[in-house]
C-alpha cells in the first residue's frame, strides 16, 4: 500500500528580503498573478483524493485559487519561531548574531524560544506518516516552502542540516510517494 503525496509551495506574499519568520501576511498582487499564471499545471493537482494546505493565510489563499478547497491542517504550520516571529533574518542576526550562528549550526538548539530544526522536521514528518494510504492513493498539500523544505529532509533521510540547502520556489511542486517512514523522491517527466 503506498500513497502520492504532491507538496505545492504557497505563492509569495512579499519580496524575498521583506520576508518574516512565521510570516502570516495574505498573498498579496503579484502573488495571486503569480497562482493564475501557474493554474493550468497546477490545477488538475486537485483531482487528489485528500486536500490540504497549511493554516496560514498565503497557503488557503493559494489552494483556493487553484480549486482545491483544501483542510488546513494545523501540523503543517511552519517552525515555531518564537520570540523572532515577524522580524526579518536581518532584523535578527543584528540583534541576536550569536544566536543566528547557533539556530543555523545546531538543529537541535532553538534560541529563539520556539522550536529547534529537528522537532520542526520531526513534526512535518510525523504528519507524511500518518497520511491513509490506499494503494495509488492521491493527495495534495499547499504548503509553505519551509514545510516542504522540512518534508523533504525527512522523506530523503537527510541530515537536518541539509535543509539549509534545499531551495522551494514559490508555487514548486515536489511529489513523494510511499508510506510512513519510507517515502521516495518522485520526479515526473513534463507532459
Amino acid at each position: 500500500m503506498h500513497v502520492r503525496v504532491s507538496l505545492v509551495a504557497a505563492a509569495r506574499s512579499s519580496s524575498l528580503l521583506a520576508e518574516r519568520f512565521d510570516d502570516d501576511r495574505p498573498l498579496d498582487g503579484p502573488g495571486w498573478r503569480s497562482v493564475e499564471s501557474a493554474a493550468r499545471d497546477l490545477v488538475p493537482l486537485g483531482a487528489a483524493e485528500l486536500r490540504y494546505c497549511s493554516p496560514t493565510p498565503r497557503s488557503r489563499a493559494t489552494a483556493d485559487a487553484l480549486g482545491y478547497a483544501p483542510l488546513a491542517q494545523p501540523a503543517l504550520r511552519e517552525c515555531d519561531m518564537g520570540r523572532w516571529r515577524g522580524l526579518t533574518l536581518a532584523e535578527v542576526t543584528a540583534r541576536e548574531p550569536d544566536a543566528v550562528d547557533l539556530w543555523l549550526s545546531d538543529p537541535r538548539a532553538a534560541p529563539h524560544g520556539g522550536e529547534s530544526l529537528l522537532a520542526f522536521i520531526s513534526r512535518i514528518g510525523g504528519w507524511l506518516d500518518t497520511r491513509p494510504a490506499d494503494d495509488g492513493g492521491a493527495i495534495v498539500a499547499v504548503a509553505e516552502p519551509s514545510v516542504v523544505r522540512a518534508a523533504l529532509v525527512y522523506a530523503l533521510q537527510a541530515p537536518p542540516l541539509t535543509y539549509w540547502h534545499v531551495d522551494v520556489r514559490p508555487l514548486s511542486t515536489v511529489t513523494l510517494t510511499g508510506w510512513a517512514r519510507r517515502w521516495y523522491l518522485s520526479l515526473q517527466a513534463p507532459a
